[in-house]
């Protein structure tokens, strides 16, 4: 299998409530606000461009897409866009997205609204690159997302989805273990146990990729995180040391086994092949396998509570806005029409992902009531703290976990604290 949807993640200092629910559409866009019929809610569904201020010709758009369904999901909400606002938007697929927007920020020549995942963002908020809009946006977001996308304590951009982690379960294997659905883990202790009751000879009872991207997960369980509220490098903890200590014990007792070791790609895949009874995996794969295991049958839960109580990650991209573009107004304003009520409810369906909105909570439990357990995850979830460098240290904190079993968890923490109060000084 090609795990063509897999979505890297993202992590943040769980914040506070930030910004309440008020409208604050400004500028331009708000004279030429026009409502989408649908919704019936607080958030107002997009205006269209009034196409004042605007230069330089159609707006280019950039993204890098999971696949066909993204690409043509995108573009119909370009097309439809077009269509009220008799602005043209051209959408161009990246092969490479960050060195494809990296050079056209080089050579002066950005795209005018693009995908920005949160391990760019501070880079690219730090040199000036990103159109800060964010206050000129409708405020209804998760508080926990828009944090991803600050800087410097200015909102800059909004997140245009959002993602989280649960505990996928095989129901047959779970059935055939003797397990009910009043054995769901609960907490760590019962975690481990039904994953070495379900591992047998070559299968495992438990996987997940071996990156912060998951085992901070259990970091966020025992109360740890990756910086502080200051923003400072926050790793070498006893919390962390905890979480880590846990994942190593499962290792050990063979109830967990990372996918490389179960001849998968990535979580996702060993439990499509039932090669690992339960995943710590994030929503997109849920449409991953319903196209590679369309006959597999599953529940997901939240993940346990650890010692400090529930905690996940959540996964996000904004859309960015160019400084340099000649057309700032209509890509506002594009943008506003991607992140309305009626377009997220459109590529929820299309692409599985969760809104980035709160108002549509009811509406998309509705919708996915088997995936409510990722919604749940939402208000404790913690996400990338938006710090330059931080993609480089996640790769380094991925690599050294990769030797878990082999390695004192206080060691690694050592090791990435210290690359991370490298950049965040």
């Amino acid at each position: 299998m090609s795990p063509l949807t897999f979505r890297p993640a993202q992590q943040a200092e769980r914040p506070g409530r930030g910004v309440g629910r008020r409208a604050l559409l400004t500028g331009a866009g708000a004279a030429a606000a026009l409502g989408v019929t649908g919704c019936g809610t607080g958030f107002r569904d997009s205006p269209a461009g009034s196409g004042g201020g605007q230069s330089g010709g159609p707006l280019r758009v950039l993204i890098g897409s999971s696949g066909d369904a993204e690409t043509r999901a995108v573009r119909a909400a370009l097309a439809d866009w077009s269509k009220r606002s008799g602005i043209e938007a051209r959408l161009s697929v990246a092969a490479d997205l960050p060195q494809q927007l990296s050079q056209g920020m080089a050579a002066g020549s950005p795209p005018d609204v693009f995908y920005i995942a949160p391990e760019e963002f501070a880079a690219y908020a730090g040199n000036g690159s990103l159109e800060p809009y964010g206050a000129r946006m409708y405020d209804d977001f998760y508080p926990s997302l828009l944090e991803s996308f600050r800087y410097e304590g200015k909102l800059v951009c909004v997140p245009k989805d959002s993602s989280t982690l649960a505990l996928f379960i095989n129901d047959e294997l779970w059935r055939r273990a003797g397990l009910t659905a009043k054995d769901y883990p609960g907490t760590w202790d019962e975690l481990h146990a039904v994953a070495r009751r379900l591992s047998s000879g070559r299968r495992a009872g438990l996987t997940f990729d071996p990156q912060w991207q998951r085992v901070g997960a259990f970091m966020a369980q025992a109360g740890g995180h990756l910086v502080d509220r200051r923003g400072r490098a926050d790793v070498d903890t006893p919390e962390n040391e905890k979480a880590l200590a846990f994942v190593k014990e499962m290792l050990a007792s063979k109830a967990l086994a990372y996918p490389g070791a179960l001849d998968a790609g990535w979580g996702g895949e060993a439990f499509g092949n039932e090669s690992a009874a339960m995943a710590v995996e994030g929503n997109w794969t849920v449409g991953a396998l319903a196209n590679d295991f369309p006959d597999l049958k599953y529940t997901v839960v939240p993940l346990p509570k650890g010692p400090e109580g529930p905690g996940t990650l959540q996964f996000t991209n904004g859309w960015g806005v160019a400084a340099d573009s000649a057309n700032t107004t209509a890509a506002v304003d594009l943008v506003r029409y991607l992140v309305s009520a009626n377009a997220q409810m459109t590529f929820a369906k299309k692409l599985g992902f969760m809104p980035s909105i709160e108002l549509l909570d009811e509406r998309w439990r509705k919708e996915f009531p088997k995936q409510s357990a990722f919604l749940d995850g939402v208000p404790y979830a913690q996400g990338v703290p938006p710090v330059k460098g931080i993609k480089e240290v996640l790769a380094e904190f991925g690599a050294e976990l990769e030797g878990l079993a082999g390695k004192k968890p206080k060691d690694i923490l050592r090791s990435v604290h210290s690359a991370l109060k490298a950049v965040t000084g």
